[in-house]
């Protein structure tokens, strides 16, 4: 059976999102889904998307068929010559292609114990794959080694082969333990406006009627602080008022929300905001 694949990418305009769909179909045989990120910091809403994804192949009942998930951010500062490597890694019968960025992989680092990850370079998998098992030409080896697109030439190519367990040489990378004390930001904004944190409710020292207070925006510089009560759930909270909850991301991952409103546009949020 052809695995689902899944590509998250912050390669968003429509000519890229039709070239990864077209290739990644050819190599796998079905059709991806491919979810854009935007926003100014994408490691973030990619890390959560990653960890909500895995965790959405638990709990079926029944035994879950093999997805392979894509995860593509290009880290722009310059610390990579022609950008991060890719590394893959496998959660049940999962099997996830990322860009190697600490950042993006906190998330599953904390929350899935995903303690290691296999990290790849183009220019040596492409060479054994065309002495191997491939049929590439010297130019096409060097191509596809130099791309500035790496995520559509190169990342289906090495995640097909991953699957299909051939040899891909690689090299084991440990993960960083998670920062103890790490800001609280917002990782995700959904569309509801809803902020989500990138710490669990035991983390901010939530309690069901207590108060935190909150940092708010304007103009991207920190305002002041608001008081926001701790609820149980959203329909707890009362209208167009703001509140913490325990949100439906991640592992008892904290959300500030406002019912019936945009938490992210009342305190003016965005991804990578310390809210705390």
């Amino acid at each position: 059976m052809n695995p689902s694949v899944i590509c998250i990418t912050d390669c968003t305009d429509t000519n890229a999102r039709a070239r990864l769909a077209a290739r990644i179909g050819a190599l796998f045989g079905s059709v991806p889904a491919v979810l854009p990120l935007d926003g100014a910091e994408p490691e973030l809403s990619a890390g959560l998307t990653l960890l909500d994804v895995l965790l959405s192949t638990q709990a079926l009942g029944t035994a879950a068929q093999p997805t392979v998930i894509l995860v593509n951010v290009a880290p722009r500062d310059g610390s990579w010559h022609n950008g991060a490597p890719f590394c893959y890694f496998r959660v049940g019968s999962n099997l996830v292609v990322s860009t190697f960025s600490a950042r993006l992989l906190s998330f599953v680092r904390r929350s899935l114990d995903v303690a290691c990850v296999e990290v790849t370079d183009i220019r040596t998998v492409m060479t054994a794959a065309a002495e191997g098992w491939a049929t590439f030409t010297a130019t096409e080896v060097e191509t596809i080694s130099a791309t500035q697109f790496r995520s559509l030439w190169y990342q289906p190519l090495v995640a097909s082969w991953v699957f299909d367990g051939r040899p891909v040489p690689s090299s084991t990378h440990q993960l960083t333990q998670p920062v103890e004390f790490e800001p609280t930001v917002v990782a995700f904004v959904d569309n509801f406006g809803n902020c989500k944190l990138n710490h669990s409710s035991h983390e901010i020292d939530f309690a069901v009627g207590s108060h935190l207070k909150v940092r708010t925006y304007e103009e991207g510089r920190a305002a002041g602080l608001r008081a926001v009560t701790c609820y149980p759930h959203l329909t707890a909270v009362p209208r167009h008022e703001p509140g913490l909850i325990v949100g439906s991301s991640g592992q008892g991952l904290a959300e500030l929300v406002v019912r019936s409103g945009s938490a992210a546009e009342q305190f003016g949020l965005q991804v990578g905001y310390e809210v705390f």
